[in-house]
C-alpha cells in the first residue's frame, strides 16, 4: 500500500486533528446551557453553530502548531503529525472557523461577540506559547469562565450570568487543563513544554484539579435553590474527586486517575446545566 493510499480523506483527516471529543462535548454543553437558559431556537442554532466552529478553531490551531513537537515524540496518531494534513492547511481551515465562528456570534449580539471572541483569542494564546509557562491554566479559567454566559448574552434581553455560573466554569476549565495535560507530562518535558501542570507534577495537578472541580460544585449549590437532583449531582461530584484524590496517593496518576477527574468534571457540568 502506498503512503497516499493510506492516508485518510482529507475532510476526515482535520476532523481528527480538531481534538474531536472535548469539541463536541463543549460544543453539546453549550446546548444543553442554551436551553436551560431558554434561548430561542433560532438564536440557539446560531450559537451551537458558532461554538462548534470556534472549538474547531482551537483544535485545528493546537495540533498544526504543535505537529512538530508531536512528530518527535511519535504521535504519529495525530493527523498533522503523521503527515495526513500539512500544518498550513490545518491552520488555514483554522482561521477560516474563527471567521465563521465570530460572523455567527454577531447577529447574537455585541456583548456575545465580545464574550466568544476573548475566549477564541486566550484560546488561541495557549496554543501559541502561553501552554509553556506559569500562566498555562490562565485562558482556561478566562474562557471557561465567561461560558455560561454565552447562552444569556444569546437572549434578546442579554446579561452575563450568575457569578455562581461563572465561578463554576472557571473551576471547570481550571480542571480540564490541569486533567488533560497529565497524561503527556512526558512527552511535553521532551519538547520543552513546562506549563503550569508540569511545575506542579502529575498528582499535585489531579488533586488542585478535584479541589477546583469540588469548589465549582460548592459555588452551583449554593447560588441556586437546591433541589434533590441539584443535591444528587453535588454529592456524585463529592464521591468521584475524593475517588480521583484518593486513587491517585494509591498509584502513579494515569488513565484512571484522569479517566475518573474528568469524570467530575463532567459531572460538575450536569450539575450546572440542571442548576
Amino acid at each position: 500500500m502506498t503512503d497516499a493510499a493510506a492516508k485518510p480523506p482529507l475532510v476526515r483527516a482535520l476532523w481528527g486533528a480538531t481534538h474531536p471529543g472535548p469539541t463536541l462535548v463543549v460544543t453539546v454543553l453549550s446546548l444543553a446551557l442554551g436551553i436551560a437558559a431558554g434561548v430561542d431556537p433560532g438564536r440557539l442554532v446560531l450559537l451551537v453553530v458558532a461554538v462548534f466552529s470556534g472549538q474547531v478553531s482551537v483544535g485545528l490551531s493546537n495540533d498544526a502548531i504543535d505537529g512538530a513537537r508531536d512528530a518527535a515524540v511519535g504521535r504519529t496518531d495525530k493527523p498533522i503529525a503523521g503527515g495526513a494534513v500539512a500544518p498550513e492547511r490545518a491552520l488555514a481551515v483554522a482561521v477560516a472557523s474563527v471567521v465563521v465562528a465570530l460572523a455567527l456570534s454577531a447577529p447574537l449580539g455585541t456583548g456575545l461577540l465580545a464574550a466568544h471572541a476573548l475566549a477564541l483569542a486566550s484560546a488561541w494564546a495557549y496554543n501559541a506559547g502561553l501552554k509553556s509557562t506559569p500562566f498555562s491554566i490562565a485562558p482556561f479559567v478566562l474562557s471557561f469562565g465567561l461560558f455560561p454566559s454565552f447562552a444569556t448574552l444569546a437572549l434578546p434581553a442579554p446579561g452575563l450570568a450568575a457569578p455562581w455560573a461563572s465561578l463554576a466554569g472557571a473551576a471547570l476549565g481550571a480542571a480540564v487543563h490541569l486533567t488533560n495535560v497529565v497524561r503527556d507530562l512526558d512527552d511535553d518535558r521532551r519538547t520543552g513544554v513546562r506549563g503550569l501542570p508540569h511545575r506542579l507534577g502529575a498528582r499535585a495537578s489531579v488533586v488542585l484539579a478535584a479541589v477546583g472541580i469540588v469548589i465549582g460544585a460548592i459555588a452551583v449549590l449554593t447560588g441556586t435553590d437546591a433541589t434533590v437532583v441539584g443535591i444528587m449531582f453535588f454529592a456524585a461530584v463529592l464521591v468521584v474527586a475524593a475517588a480521583a484524590v484518593t486513587t491517585a496517593f494509591v498509584r502513579a496518576p494515569g488513565r484512571s486517575v484522569f479517566q475518573l477527574t474528568m469524570l467530575a468534571a463532567l459531572l460538575l457540568a450536569a450539575q450546572l446545566v440542571v442548576a
